[in-house]
Parts: C-alpha cells; sequence; structure tokens
C-alpha cells in the first residue's frame, strides 16, 4: 500500500538540512530502485523553484510499504529526522487515484 509521509521543518531548518541531505536522497534513491517511490520533494519556504536561503517549510514522500508500522519505522529513520530537520512527521495511508 501507498503511504505519504508528510513532514514539518524546523523554524531555520536549511542548516541542519544540508548536512544530512545526502544520506536522506541516498534513502530514496533505494526506494526508487525497488520501485517503491511515487513521488518526493521538499516544500519551499517562499514560492520559488529555487527558495535560496529562505530554505525550505518541510517535505513530501509518497511511497509503498508493507504496512503503517513499517512506513513510520522508515521516516522515523530518516536521517533529517536525526538532524533536527524536523519538527513534525505524519504518516497516512494513501490511495492514488489519478494519473490512472
Amino acid at each position: 500500500m501507498l503511504y505519504a509521509i508528510v513532514a514539518e521543518d524546523r523554524p531555520d531548518s536549511l542548516p541542519a538540512r544540508q548536512p544530512a541531505r545526502r544520506a536522506h536522497l541516498a534513502r530514496l534513491n533505494d526506494l526508487q530502485r525497488e520501485g517503491r517511490l511515487l513521488v518526493a520533494g521538499p516544500f519551499p519556504a517562499i514560492d520559488a523553484e529555487d527558495p535560496g536561503p529562505a530554505g525550505f517549510s518541510g517535505s513530501l514522500i509518497i511511497a509503498e510499504f508493507a504496512s503503517l508500522d513499517d512506513a513510520r519505522a522508515w521516516a522515523d529513520a530518516d536521517p533529517y529526522v536525526a538532524a533536527g530537520v524536523y519538527a513534525q512527521v505524519f504518516v497516512k495511508p494513501f490511495r492514488k487515484v489519478l494519473p490512472s
């Protein structure tokens, strides 16, 4: 089943994001190689493709996991969690309707 992982950054998270980014992306690349990743990316803190020093306000990951517990465990092990980037992380079941 698909699960949406929606994370909200803590204020001024950009300095914490940068050192953890490589490890964060490596885990997402693993999901992609396994054919389990639907979409992933950050929410820019301002209305711009590249927010520069404004940074990001959070992230969205939609991926396939065996269970809600597995999705939560995967989210809890994210390097951004360990680095203190995220203030909150929500994991919810997701049902893709479109595009079909």
